[in-house]
């Protein structure tokens, strides 16, 4: 076709009065003829632009021409100004992206907005929930029926549609038609279709060998067969792996037919090497080929086309619905749908996303399409249990689209009846897995296809989510036919996989149990629906559906009896019932239509219908049998506690687990129990208690007939009494319950709270997990939890913690029925220590609980009926009589809980109602007989085995008298006096005051205690001090106090202080030894870390020179990247660490993950102590005290001041040189007076020397370990400097002072790096560092200067400082002997080094005036601070010299022996200073740097932080929302992690971002970690809403992230949802972990505590 329209279609013959038919025939030749020449025959990639551009210049934008009838900019201009915006948005959300739900607004939490509508709309201030979307859904933003208020946001108003022109109608509707119909090539997959072959001329026999996904294989398995079936690389391999989990398919070979397949068979038969399954691989002719990648290219242009108008949208859904009467009425969306199964995922995606903008963003074509959908659904269902995609591409993953919304739920079940669809489309898959029974039966299931079929009640869920308010009798209808299918699949569940005790031997295979827990999890909310749709419609919905599901029970015959009804008698009455053993015969945990009927009869007494019920129900029905399967569950449930069935393995203990456990209990056992409370209020109590005991098979052993001597058997026995007393306090307590006494939800929330918090403190999510959710995944704890709780706020680490309010302790019950063991165990625990503290007694009253409903107010009478009271006089007997092994304290105290139960119901009977009037007559029975009850309780007070018991015995007496009371109707002053014994009411002045007296004297005792405690602490010290001295801790850090500055002790110059000699005796906490640092001694070390660092560069992310040959004499002011050393402080023998090491490598080369903790090649261990992470060893080197002869140094400063002692220096140097170029031996000799013989050091502390320099020079430099390399000394005292300026700078920051602040371990690490750093220049060539010196004084001598030396701008000079001052020593020695300066000539070549330093430094402040607008000294003073004070920590740790108490500006000059004024520097030397400036401001840098051309730093240099966060964790989502990956311009899930150093988001974890470093494979956040970090790197995973600390290529951490709930917790993965918003105290923990050095360490420490077998490959972060 000619690119030119009109050409084009006069070529074509496209006529507006054309038929429509004629449309489609010559669309199809011009498709047919062009597209086999477009793609994949030329053999190019598919898909490249080249192939876009020929598509759109051939075929796409003739299509449009001929649907707008002109030019298509043209028309789409006009569309767009006469058409309004859609009133709903319809994004299509990816996997990842982020959404949100109002959980104020919200219709069901299905409903969920875009990023860009919740900006914009007005749920941002309501309550919201945010969760990562697993793709597939869409943005409810405009839909009427999803939200409750704000269904729009500001951009989605509704607007009006715009009418079309009647010839452009019919054109576009005979493209939608043919291109509709085109795409449905994919019928035919391996051959064309007739009409699709070109005519009159023989096709290229060229085929495509085209590999498919699957989820059974992995990205590594692929990759390896396709580099062994198809000859590519690792690379080629990889990007065909990518494209093909991308995409869903990939062309892997081009070629013949028979070359084709040789390709498949490789790769089926090396797959199946792998796996037991191949992958997928087909042979496909490249004009198939074509015809797909084109009918896929029309998928996404019908989306761009559609959304230019809404005219052009009804047109295409008018169109895909339009029934085919060629084809049995089947519309082509149907018959697209149909095949989705054989789609691949690129192709599903884009008629998913079709399907999405178009049909499901009109209500009359989304009710259409539904209908459609639903007709198909169970083909649709078979199709993805087949499938191996994930459900997300699937077709069937647009339920949720459709069944949620209300109205079209209710349409769909009147006119289609999906809900009996969806249940038999249930029941067909599930049919291959009924017994003979008619039973489910899942041994041997398929897990993955299971799953699958699970997914199908979620649809059920949907459809049901969305009670009616107004009954129709159709919905009526068709919604009781769906309930009755729904209650035949519940009768395949009633009753399935029973199980049976085993005896003797254990069971050999564990049966299935998890699939039918998990059809029973999917139930849960499912038949809490059904029950609130029946009671939406009481008359006669609820009490058909009642009459349906008791139907259904009657005719189950799971679990039949084996025997005829027998007569069992006791205290004289008599139980007529079929015996049933549960030790002995078949049983099922599962019982949904029972719980069902129970779930239907509350709803029928909390709407009143229970009135009627005698309508549709026999009253004479048996209720005997409605309780026993319910009971036969509970009985179960206690002789499995008992251990009766451990010979059945932990099957049926994970069974018993779930059937209690909060995930299943509200459908399970919570039904079980109002099962036994309906069948309670209607049966004879004494029969209901018989019952209990014959199905605990206790009945004989309390009608005392049975006696056994088995301890085993009496064990049970004593267990399962204590079972089915706790059943009883269940049945007769546990009444909150809407329908069984008046409460609301609301009331049953908050018991439910208090009794959680009563356990112990509670997280809000901790509080989250313990409780049950409804349909809405809502727990509606944030209702009630301000009424029972008060809150208290977390610290820096931890979370917030809700404390339950004292006034609802009264609430509190100790056995109540959602305890496990271990919780009610610590629940009781806790309240008896409360009540303790509180000074009451300990007796666990049982809370006084709602009165029943009239239908069950029957159920107390168990509390005074004969066998209950006979069953209670047995067990106090067993105890009174002290027969230890037929009872137990849990058995009394559950006996004496019941008590306290008829007790304080008959007190609240007596008190609500006339004596007469009562027929409730517990304390009157329980006075009875000889030994009766009370006579019982009365001597259990004195048994010394009930000593915990006690209180409650005391409490239940006192309770008897209070009821004699009411009942003889004595004095209320009588009764009132006999309730003050009650220790929870109003307690007499008396009691107060004894209890207020003792605990006085027991205060007054604990102080004595603890000052006697003290006094013993103190001596002990004394007597031990030198266990304490294990750290350098001496009282040389004290400040010396000074009252004027002529007090000040000075740190250097003639008038400099005295070292203190003091011995430093320290042991080794690996031999325990304990040894006196001396420099003869044998070596004791600090364990160290030595790190690069960029905490304070000041040009984050500056390239760096080559490493090889970078020469870094001179620091440049901006501290690019430094070498950083860090101590823990702990200190062993050289020879200790030396073993321990060993023992540390050899271990960690047998451990599986150790090599991820510790990089040995690196030196690395951890500190035998502290676990933190170190590389080296520091030697420690004793301070050697020097006293100064002031006489003498005076007369020597009278000549030797500064200008001479440059003089002499400069001397010296020029002598050397001369040495250095052989110009002869006399030129160099110039006399330098005042030298001493070198120090020496033991053999020991000399090799820890290198070891530590080695490491230094390794890691500062990242390059091979070399102690003969030049640079070995120059890096120590780099790090000597770099260390001190981060620990200034980190002091400065949290204001707090130099000296006197540091920790031991700080302080100790600082000294010992410090004398470290200055004996280098004695393991070093004496030229080197004379060189090294030479080359640094030049900086500051310009006459002495080379070419490269660099200007006073480029220079850090407390680096300088740092060099100059360990490096004058040098100068002092000789080839023939060792010579160091005396303590006269040090102190002068400190000062006068400070000196010139210090001028220097001034001269580079004043340059770039670094705070503008102040006045000149000003400026100054702020800007040479942290010089001064790093200079001032560095002659501490040098000389010991002790510094000022107070460290103000002048008295930091006075202990550097600086003037307070340092102009003053200027003017004292101004002969000798102006030159020098002169010189310096001449340097050909200043200039440039002056205009601009170089970077320059501003003093006092800034102090870096962490980049500033956002308040609201939304802000940063959104951020991450339009984060555009800069390699990828596709619209799959990234991962956009920003750098909390610079704020720079990157793509992390994806291949279209990874880069090279070091010849390896890096993923980006670890090439920006390289740069900016210098290897170290804090990330921010945003949408995982978490910290990743990185340390090196290998190793890292995630950390919780500073955003805290509400509640005061992190949420991690955003798995809660709930709003996050920014914790400064947090982020300020995590700025002081990067500023101080710790990210390496934490790192470390967190791998250690973690151990994982596999290690997250941290490089491809």
């Amino acid at each position: 076709l000619n690119t030119s329209y009109s050409l084009t279609f006069d070529r074509i013959g496209f006529r507006a009065e054309q038929p429509i038919s004629s449309y489609g025939a010559q669309l199809l030749r011009t498709v047919v003829e062009q597209v086999p020449q477009i793609y994949c025959l030329d053999g190019k990639e598919p898909n490249t632009q080249d192939e876009e551009e020929v598509v759109q210049s051939r075929l796409l934008q003739p299509l449009e021409f001929l649907l707008f009838g002109e030019d298509p900019q043209a028309g789409l201009e006009k569309l767009q100004q006469g058409s309004a915006s859609s009133q709903l948005c319809g994004r299509v959300f990816k996997e990842g992206e982020t959404v949100y739900s109002c959980r104020d607004c919200a219709i069901d939490p299905t409903c969920v907005l875009c990023m860009n509508c919740f900006q914009d709309s007005v749920h941002k201030v309501h309550r919201y929930k945010m969760h990562a979307s697993s793709g597939g859904g869409f943005c409810d933003c405009g839909d009427l029926e999803a939200w409750k208020t704000g269904p729009c946001c500001s951009k989605h108003d509704s607007g009006a549609a715009t009418a079309m022109e009647t010839v452009r109608f019919r054109i576009a509707r005979g493209g939608f038609y043919f291109s509709i119909q085109y795409m449905l090539v994919w019928e035919e997959s391996f051959e064309l279709a007739a009409e699709l072959v070109i005519c009159n001329r023989v096709m290229e026999d060229t085929f495509y060998c085209v590999l498919y996904n699957d989820e059974h294989h992995s990205y590594d398995h692929v990759i390896y067969t396709l580099q062994r079936s198809v000859q590519c690389d690792h690379s080629e391999a990889h990007t065909h792996t990518a494209l093909i989990d991308k995409e869903g398919r990939r062309a892997v070979k081009r070629g013949e037919l028979r070359s084709c397949q040789d390709a498949r068979d490789l790769i089926r038969s090396h797959s199946e090497h792998i796996s037991l399954q191949p992958l997928r691989v087909e042979i496909l002719h490249s004009a198939v080929m074509a015809h797909q990648s084109f009918a896929m290219r029309l998928g996404t242009w019908f989306q761009q086309i559609i959304g230019y108008s809404v005219g052009f949208r009804q047109v295409f859904c008018q169109v895909a619905l339009e029934p085919n009467s060629e084809l049995d009425q089947t519309s082509l969306i149907s018959r697209l749908m149909l095949h989705d199964a054989r789609l691949y995922k690129g192709a599903r995606k884009i008629i998913h996303e079709l399907i999405f903008c178009s049909l499901l963003m009109e209500t009359e074509y989304k009710r259409l399409f539904a209908i459609e959908f639903t007709k198909h659904y169970m083909q649709l269902q078979k199709d993805f249990i087949l499938d191996d995609h994930e459900r997300s591409i699937s077709i069937t993953a647009l339920s949720v689209q459709i069944f949620t919304v209300p109205t079209l739920a209710r349409q769909l079940i009147e006119e289609c009846n999906v809900i009996k669809v969806i249940v038999d489309t249930v029941m067909e898959l599930l049919s291959e897995h009924l017994d003979a029974n008619h039973r489910f039966h899942f041994q041997g299931y398929n897990s993955d296809k299971f799953f699958r079929i699970q997914v199908i009640f979620n649809d059920l869920r949907y459809i049901l989510i969305s009670k009616p308010s107004v009954w129709t009798e159709a919905l009526r209808t068709q919604f009781l036919e769906g309930f009755r299918v729904f209650l035949e699949l519940l009768n395949c569940m009633q009753g399935m996989e029973e199980v049976k005790r085993q005896f003797g031997q254990h069971i050999e295979v564990e049966p299935e149990w998890e699939a039918g827990f998990s059809i029973q999890r999917q139930l849960r909310h499912i038949l809490v629906m059904f029950q609130d749709w029946c009671s939406s419609d009481v008359r006669p919905l609820l009490l058909l559906s009642f009459k349906e599901c008791h139907r259904a029970l009657m005719r189950c015959n799971n679990q039949p009896f084996h025997s005829e009804a027998i007569d069992y008698y006791m205290c004289k009455h008599i139980l007529h019932v079929r015996p049933y053993k549960v030790s002995q015969e078949p049983v099922s945990i599962h019982l949904p239509i029972s719980r069902a009927l129970a779930g239907l009869y509350v709803q029928l007494c909390s709407t009143g219908a229970i009135g009627r019920l005698h309508e549709y129900l026999d009253p004479s029905c048996d209720y005997t049998l409605w309780a026993e399967h319910p009971l036969r569950c509970v009985v179960l449930a206690a002789q499995v506690s008992a251990e009766m069935w451990r010979r059945n393995g932990l099957s049926l203990v994970s069974q018993v687990y779930y059937y209690q456990d909060v995930k299943c209990r509200d459908e399970m056992f919570d039904k079980d129990v109002i099962m036994l409370q309906i069948a309670a209020s209607q049966m004879d109590p004494n029969h209901f208690i018989m019952l209990i005991l014959l199905r605990f098979e206790l009945f004989d052993v309390f009608n005392g007939n049975h006696s056994n001597k088995d301890q085993e058997l009496l064990k049970q026995w004593n267990r399962l009494t204590e079972e089915m007393l706790y059943l009883i306090i269940i049945v007769v307590g546990e009444r909150y319950v809407p329908g069984i006494s008046q409460v609301t939800k609301e009331d049953v929330m908050m018991r439910e709270v208090i009794h959680l918090l009563c356990i112990e403190p509670m997280a809000h999510s901790s509080l989250v997990k313990g409780l049950p959710e409804n349909e809405s995944h809502e727990t509606g704890l944030e209702t009630v939890i301000p009424k029972v709780a008060t809150f208290k706020k977390p610290g820096v680490s931890g979370h917030g913690l809700y404390e339950v309010k004292k006034e609802c302790l009264l609430e509190f019950n100790p056995f109540f029925f959602h305890y496990s063991k271990s919780q009610h165990s610590k629940a009781e625990d806790a309240q008896k220590k409360r009540r303790t503290q509180e000074g009451s007694d300990k007796a666990l009253r049982p809370p006084v609980p709602p009165p029943f409903c009239p239908a069950f107010s029957t159920i107390v009478r168990l509390l005074c009926c004969d066998i209950l009271i006979h069953v209670l006089r047995r067990v106090l007997q067993r105890a009174v009589e002290d027969r230890a092994t037929y009872w137990t304290e849990a058995m009394i105290q559950r006996a004496l809980h019941l008590i306290g139960q008829g007790l304080s119901e008959e007190k609240t009977q007596l008190g609500g109602h006339p004596v007469e009037e009562v027929t409730f007559d517990f304390s009157l029975k329980a006075r009875k007989h000889g030994k009766s009850v009370f006579h019982l309780l009365s001597r259990m007070k004195s048994l010394p085995s009930l000593e915990a018991q006690k209180d409650m015995i005391k409490w239940i007496l006192q309770m008897f008298e209070v009821v004699k009371c009411l009942r003889e109707k004595s004095s209320p002053a009588a009764c009132m006096s006999v309730e003050q014994t009650k220790p929870e009411e109003i307690v007499p002045d008396k009691d107060k005051a004894e209890r207020k007296r003792k605990a006085d004297a027991a205060k007054l005792h604990r102080q004595k205690i603890m000052a006697q405690m003290s006094a013993m602490q103190k001596n002990f010290i004394e007597s031990n001090k030198m266990l304490y001295d294990n750290m350098p801790e001496s009282s040389q850090w004290e400040p010396v106090s000074s009252t004027g500055s002529e007090s000040v002790v000075l740190s250097l110059g003639p008038q400099r202080g005295s070292t203190p000699a003091e011995r430093e005796v320290l042991t080794c906490i690996l031999c325990q030894e304990v040894q006196e640092v001396q420099a003869h001694s044998p070596a004791m070390v600090l364990t160290a870390c030595v790190q690069r660092s960029t905490v304070l560069t000041q040009c984050r992310g500056k390239t760096l020179a080559c490493k090889e040959t970078s020469y870094p004499l001179f620091m440049p002011p901006d501290l690019a990247v430094g070498t950083h050393t860090g101590s823990c402080g702990h200190v062993m023998h050289s020879t200790c660490w030396q073993k321990y090491f060993e023992a540390v490598q050899n271990a960690t080369r047998n451990r599986l993950h150790a090599e991820h903790i510790i990089d040995l090649e690196n030196g690395e261990y951890m500190c035998p102590l502290c676990k933190s992470l170190c590389n080296t060893v520091v030697p420690l080197i004793p301070l050697e005290p020097l006293t100064l002869n002031y006489e003498n140094a005076e007369l020597v400063g009278q000549h030797l001041t500064l200008p001479r002692w440059i003089q002499i220096l400069s001397a010296r140097i020029r002598g050397l040189k001369s040495v250095t170029q052989g110009s002869g031996k006399d030129s160099c000799v110039i006399p330098l007076s005042g030298c001493s013989g070198e120090r020496k050091f033991s053999d020991s502390i000399t090799e820890m020397l290198v070891v530590c320099a080695t490491t230094v020079h390794r890691v500062g430099l990242q390059t091979a370990p070399n102690e003969l390399c030049p640079r070995v000394a120059i890096m120590s005292w780099n790090t000597c400097a770099f260390t001190i300026q981060a620990i200034e700078n980190m002091l400065q920051e949290v204001e707090k002072t130099l000296f006197g602040s540091l920790q031991n371990r700080q302080l100790a690490g600082l000294k010992a790096v410090v004398q470290f750093s200055a004996t280098q220049h004695l393991k070093s060539s004496h030229a080197v560092i004379q060189k090294h010196f030479t080359d640094m004084f030049g900086a500051l001598l310009p006459a002495m200067s080379s070419e490269n030396t660099p200007s006073i701008v480029e220079i850090d000079f407390f680096h300088l400082l740092v060099g100059l001052v360990l490096a004058i020593p040098a100068l002092y020695q000789e080839e023939a002997v060792d010579l160091r300066p005396s303590a006269v000539s040090s102190a002068y070549n400190h000062l006068h080094i400070l000196q010139l330093v210090t001028v220097a430094h001034i001269v580079q402040v004043l340059l770039f005036k670094c705070l503008p607008g102040r006045a000149c000294p000003v400026n100054l003073r702020t800007g040479i601070r942290p010089f001064l004070r790093c200079a001032a920590l560095f002659f501490y740790c040098l000389t010991g010299v002790p510094p000022p108490e107070e460290l103000s500006m002048e008295a930091l000059c006075s202990y550097l022996a600086l003037p307070s004024n340092v102009f003053q520097l200027f003017q004292c030397h101004s002969g000798t200073v102006s030159p020098l400036i002169r010189r310096w401001c001449g340097h050909p840098s200043i200039a440039k740097a002056l205009k601009g051309e170089i970077q320059t730093i501003s003093y006092p240099r800034k102090r870096n932080r962490l980049i500033d966060l956002p308040e609201d964790y939304s802000a940063l989502l959104n951020q991450a929302s339009h984060f555009q990956c800069p390699n990828s311009m596709d619209d799959e899930r990234k991962h956009p992690t920003l750098c909390l150093f610079c704020g720079t988001i990157l793509c992390s974890q994806s291949t279209c971002c990874q880069s090279q470093l070091d010849g390896e494979d890096v993923g980006a956040c670890t090439a920006h970690a390289a740069t900016c970090g210098a290897g170290v790197g804090m990330f921010l995973r945003i949408r995982e809403c978490e910290i990743v600390l990185m340390a090196s290529k290998t190793r890292g951490c995630t950390f919780p992230a500073p955003y805290l709930d509400d509640y005061g917790e992190t949420d991690p993965q955003l798995g809660r949802g709930n709003p996050l918003h920014l914790c400064p105290e947090r982020y300020q923990k995590l700025h002081q972990l990067w500023q101080q050095h710790c990210i390496l360490e934490e790192i470390a420490r967190s791998l250690e505590v973690v151990h994982v077998m596999f290690a997250f490959e941290w490089q491809m972060l």
